[in-house]
């Protein structure tokens, strides 16, 4: 099946920022400690957790591709769902961290400048990052997965990250010393932002969220499927990249089975048009009002 190709596609942007995290987030860390920058540390704690995320995507993308069974008739797509959700908390409990951390410097402040090293590793941990984004977004689009993609914009989140500690390094390096604790700060705001971003889309589809905007165009589309009078019921909700949506419409009640039948595949196809991969549900009823004006 297509869907599941593709989240075997979809593991090799997971390894490759795995990869570079893991490599990144070791030099930064260290490269920081050694050349007195709390902004490089910061950020090379940012990178741990993203290494953390990138494997709960790793997981999930792997356990998302067990096939439905007995107990799990629609598959295991929300395995990667859940796997996000623990990467949020996680996340958020580093970005808390980093924040107490530089509060801590903000009431202690170190006068000593940051080397001049932690100004190159952070700079080349930005280009690196946004090479490493441009090819989870390009792999993403290819694939249509919506969870490489937001790993994508992980990585392009964390380039603008190391841009921004390497600013605050520069102003350091010429005289003050407190951006550079100014710039941990942002970083672990950032960190917290972007967990709480991740928690609350995961815990969003977990209770079967749907979005609003989508219904309606979904409830559009289908009103103008031909033989269909009105659509009484739309709901959706997302089983990981995998859309559920159930419909009931309104039909001409002296339809054959076979006509009827034929309205339901449209519906089914415009649907899966709109959201790939979808399992839509149709449940017709007749229209009584020509019920009524035949009588």
């Amino acid at each position: 099946m297509e869907l599941y190709t593709n989240l075997r596609k979809g593991e090799k942007g997971a390894w490759l920022s795995i990869g570079v995290y893991i490599l990144l987030s070791s030099v930064k860390y260290s490269v920081g400690l050694i050349g007195d920058s709390e902004a490089l540390r910061a950020d090379g704690l940012n990178n741990f957790t993203d290494i953390i995320a990138s494997v709960a995507v790793l997981i999930g993308l792997r356990i998302s591709q067990k096939p439905p069974d007995d107990q799990h008739a629609y598959g295991h797509m929300r395995a990667e769902t859940i796997a996000s959700l623990t990467a949020a908390f996680i996340m958020a409990f580093i970005g808390l961290q980093v924040v107490l951390q530089s509060l801590r410097g903000f009431a202690n402040p170190v006068h000593e400048s940051p080397s001049l090293l932690t100004l190159w590793v952070g700079l080349g941990s930005a280009v690196v990052m946004y090479g490493v984004y441009r090819y989870n977004v390009k792999l993403a689009n290819k694939i249509d997965s919506s969870a490489l993609r937001a790993a994508a914009m992980d990585n392009r989140s964390d380039a603008l990250v190391s841009l921004g500690a390497s600013i605050g390094i520069i102003g350091a390096i010429v005289g003050f010393p407190i951006l550079d604790t100014i710039t941990a700060f942002i970083v672990g705001v950032i960190i917290l932002y972007t967990a709480y971003s991740i928690f609350y889309e995961a815990a969003f589809a977990l209770s079967d969220g749907f979005s609003s905007d989508d219904s309606e165009a979904l409830s559009v589309l289908v009103s103008h499927t031909p033989g269909v009078f009105q659509v009484l019921d739309l709901k959706g909700r997302m089983h990981g990249n995998q859309a559920l949506i159930d419909v009931t419409v309104t039909v001409d009640p002296y339809l054959n089975v076979i006509e009827s039948h034929w309205i339901t595949e449209e519906i089914e196809r415009k649907v899966r048009k709109a959201k790939p991969h979808a399992i839509v549900l149709v449940h017709i009823e007749p229209e009584y009002d020509l019920v009524e004006d035949d009588i």
